[in-house]
């Protein structure tokens, strides 16, 4: 069971909102893309509304931090695939995106082994408004407007840049780390009063 508090309700409530996005877009009816749009703008508000809340009454707890990315990633990866599977997006996009996600993931369970805790850059941030904005773009708007072209190649860019920074600013962190366990340990000149 996980700590009942309201932001990991609201992750719990994203992560139940998956299926119905992915049955909305696949399930040829005819108001599907509407009802998956809306389930989709739902689920991305709550994503906003979950860390805002846990910083706000002082509520993060380990669940959160570990579920909050997770149902992320699995809201934009469900959406993704059924776009590419209706051919509404290229495959080679999903396919960056997803790679990229599951590398970063993976390297943030790997060093979080280690004890070395990696939050969300403002560019990480980004990254996923961007990404957001442009699969309700995809999924609400019929057809691909120059537009809608322009937002997936901004949002393939974010999301490859967003990982170089990751992976960079990951090398930075734990050289900041190790550099402030060598501080700790040299020991301080002692210094006489006059």
């Amino acid at each position: 069971m996980f700590p009942v508090n309201l932001p990991n309700v609201l992750t719990m409530l994203r992560i139940m909102l998956v299926p119905v996005v992915v049955v909305s877009l696949l399930g040829n009816s005819p108001e599907g893309d509407v009802l998956a749009a809306a389930v989709f703008a739902l689920a991305s508000v709550t994503d906003f509304l979950d860390g805002y809340l846990a910083r706000a009454q002082d509520s993060e707890t380990t669940f959160g931090k570990l579920m909050d990315p997770l149902a992320d990633k699995l809201l934009i990866v469900a959406a993704l695939i059924s776009l590419v599977s209706l051919q509404r997006l290229a495959a080679w996009v999903a396919m960056v995106i997803i790679a990229r996600e599951l590398a970063v993931t993976m390297l943030r369970i790997g060093v979080g082994h280690t004890g070395v805790v990696i939050g969300a850059s403002a560019l990480g941030k980004l990254k996923t408004v961007v990404q957001i904005v442009t699969v309700l773009a995809v999924i609400a708007v019929t057809g691909q407007p120059w537009w809608v072209s322009v937002l997936i190649y901004l949002m393939v860019a974010v999301t490859v840049i967003s990982g170089l920074d990751y992976f960079f600013g990951l090398r930075r962190h734990i050289q900041a780390v190790r550099d402030a366990a060598d501080a700790a340990q040299t020991p301080q000149p002692h210094t006489q009063q006059g």
